[in-house]
């Protein structure tokens, strides 16, 4: 029999729908609330990735860190049965503690694998992202709600023997944080996904801290370059926010590959057209330990059992052919109206995208 006592956030005013906090107002078995944090160095040593995600309806909570340093992949992965108390963000060796929203987070792996303990704070007000639908014929698969931050870190990574000691100076966070719908493993086929296959993907989530800005890109497309997320915002304390029309990326991809070694993002206002330049530092690809599709050893909200925890090295001098199909996450130096900024130039292409010239899914750079 099922337990559907209150629990204890039923305590505070923060009731959308006639339901315990326990419970989402939808039954759809994909929805998810999770969120994902990047540190990485100004120089490509380190790319850190960090991820905690709740899946109520079919009660799992999991999480993951990776780190790409050189050619070698670190990760911890964990996952549980969803418990009670929706306030503790922790799974295994891994935690994420909201220290003031919206602005001071610890991020903690206690893992011989892979360890770190980072103060990030958030340097400019958290963005919300366009709100994101997705269709697979007439069924809704995916509505997101989306923010987005950045900011600096403190503290220390270890993994392999080796130690980085991180500070604001010399690195730089990322932020995103989402809940809705969003496929997880075993989401059902049938006739939809039969007639309405994926001819193509496209898409481009950049969020990018300067000293004195931050600025938020992002583009999702069809294969004939149809827009179905479109925005870029430019944030400067104070001031209004700037929006910068209609982002246009010209990405140079290393050849025989769709992997992006450098960029320029056109955009632009009744002020006048400016370019976002971008230098590729370090590449963590998603779907190798990070739990993201395609991946074939975990995936999000997959139940693993109680108490489970798996820990991985990856070769990236290895071939991996699923990342090819996969969203990869590149820390990068940008430059901007002549100033150096750092973010994360995410970036997935995959299938037919006729802007680009990619035919097929075997469709790669000359």
């Amino acid at each position: 029999m099922a337990d559907d006592r209150p629990v204890p956030l039923d305590e505070y005013p923060v009731h959308q729908v006639p339901l315990s906090m326990k419970h989402v107002a939808t039954g759809d078995r994909n929805a998810y609330d999770r969120c994902i944090f990047h540190v990485f160095d100004h120089s490509g040593r380190a790319l850190l990735i960090l991820g905690l995600g709740v899946y109520p309806n079919v009660g799992v909570i999991d999480a993951y860190a990776t780190l790409r340093t050189g050619d070698i992949l670190h990760a911890v992965r964990a996952s549980d049965a969803l418990g009670d108390d929706r306030m503790r963000l922790a799974v295994g060796p891994l935690r994420i503690e909201v220290e003031e929203p919206l602005r001071r987070f610890r991020l903690t792996c206690d893992d011989d694998a892979l360890s770190c303990d980072l103060n990030w704070t958030g340097d400019f007000p958290a963005l919300w992202e366009p709100h994101h639908l997705q269709r697979r014929g007439d069924r809704l698969t995916l509505e997101g709600r989306r923010f987005v931050q950045a900011g600096g870190v403190s503290g220390a990574i270890r993994a392999g023997g080796e130690e980085f000691r991180v500070d604001p100076a010399g690195w730089t966070g990322t932020r995103d944080r989402s809940w809705g719908v969003r496929p997880i493993p075993g989401e059902e086929g049938g006739r939809l996904a039969e007639e309405n296959p994926t001819e193509g993907f496209h898409w481009i989530w950049c969020p990018v801290r300067f000293e004195d800005r931050f600025l938020m890109v992002v583009t999702q497309e069809d294969a004939d370059g149809y827009r179905t997320l479109n925005d870029a915002t430019l944030v400067r304390p104070g001031r209004r926010d700037r929006q910068l029309g209609w982002p246009r990326a010209e990405i140079g991809y290393r050849s025989g590959t769709r992997h992006p070694e450098h960029a320029v993002v056109h955009l632009g206002d009744a002020r006048g057209p400016q370019e976002l330049e971008v230098e590729i530092l370090a590449s963590s690809p998603l779907a190798i330990g990070a739990g993201y599709p395609p991946a074939d050893d975990w995936q999000h909200g997959t139940w693993q059992g109680h108490a489970w925890v798996d820990r991985r090295t990856y070769d990236m001098t290895a071939p991996h052919p699923r990342a090819a199909y996969g969203v990869t996450d590149h820390s990068a130096r940008f430059r901007l109206d002549g100033r150096v900024g750092h973010g994360i130039f995410e970036h997935g292409s995959f299938g037919r995208h006729d802007p680009s010239g990619f035919t097929g899914f075997d469709s790669v750079a000359p």
